[in-house]
């Protein structure tokens, strides 16, 4: 699996959670994801989250973290 399946995986799991917060009835208010999906095209929130779900992962693997749920989640 290469960088390509990677992204696309992230990708893939990104609209999953931007279509689960829409069917909730949309994302919390003033959350990141709520003023993104406002303002940019429903694809570049996805890359955009998608990256940031990245750079998180990486962070917790290479400290040795474990991932914690936030509160307002």
């Amino acid at each position: 699996m290469g960088q390509r399946d990677l992204r696309r995986l992230l990708i893939i799991g990104a609209m999953s959670a931007i279509q689960a917060a829409q069917k909730r009835g949309g994302a919390p208010d003033g959350s990141w994801l709520a003023r993104m999906l406002a303002r940019k095209p429903k694809m570049l929130v996805a890359v955009a989250l998608a990256n940031k779900m990245a750079r998180m992962a990486w962070a917790i693997m290479a400290h040795g973290g474990v991932y914690e749920t936030p509160a307002n989640a």
